[in-house]
Formats: C-alpha cells, sequence, structure tokens
C-alpha cells in the first residue's frame, strides 16, 4: 500500500468503512455527508478508484454494488508508521505530543491506556 496509499478523501471514506462494514454506495454517502457535503458520484468515482488501487472490495449483488475495506485501521496506522517514523513509535508519539495540544489529563488517560496495554501484552506472552 505505499503508491496505492489512500488520499484525504479516500481516508475519509475508509473510515465510514471501518464504522459501517460492507456498505451500499448510499449508505457511504449518507454517512459522508453526516460530516462534510459531498456528490454522490464523487464518492462512486471514488470507490471505483480505491477499488482500482486495491484499498477496496467491491461485490455486487443485482444491480447494487457493496464494498468493504480491505485494509483496517490498524493496517494503515502500521503503514503510516513505517513510512512517515520508520517504524519508531516514541518518535511517533512524541511528534504527537508536540503536535498537538494534549491537556494533562488526556496524558494520564494514555498512560492508563498504555499501562493496560503493558498488562494485556505481558499477560498473553
Amino acid at each position: 500500500m505505499t503508491e496505492n496509499s489512500p488520499t484525504e478523501r479516500e481516508l475519509d471514506i475508509l473510515k465510514v468503512l471501518w464504522e459501517l462494514g460492507e456498505s451500499k454506495v448510499r449508505d457511504i454517502h449518507q454517512a459522508m455527508n453526516a460530516t462534510e457535503p459531498c456528490a454522490f458520484t464523487t464518492v462512486q468515482t471514488l470507490l471505483r478508484i480505491m477499488a482500482g488501487k486495491g484499498l477496496v472490495d467491491q461485490r455486487a449483488e443485482g444491480r447494487t454494488l457493496f464494498y468493504r475495506p480491505l485494509y483496517s485501521r490498524e493496517q494503515v496506522t502500521s503503514r503510516f508508521l513505517d513510512r512517515v517514523f520508520d517504524g519508531a513509535i516514541d518518535q511517533f508519539v512524541l511528534n504527537m505530543l508536540h503536535a498537538e495540544q494534549v491537556s494533562p489529563e488526556q496524558m494520564r488517560d494514555l498512560e492508563r491506556l498504555i499501562a493496560k496495554a503493558r498488562r494485556a501484552k505481558e499477560a498473553g506472552e
């Protein structure tokens, strides 16, 4: 998924598909319009392009097309981490903490999430 990385608008469609699962164009269009207006034909065109790029799978049921993402949110995040930060998760986290306005409470929440993930990893090993 290097040269086939999603554009910003394609990423918006992937977010909808990650939330809804396999969906008709109409359902994807409706979900996207909830946040930012876009034309039905634009969504159709983007999905056709995304299918060509291998980002989504397309299935026909009669005259209705259904789409599902071929990459999970985790896979896209992992590829981003590898491509932008050479896999250095600590640099990614530090970069995000500097780039965003993170409150002390949000940092405590992150620390709790990290501790929970650490316990889960240790229990699984």
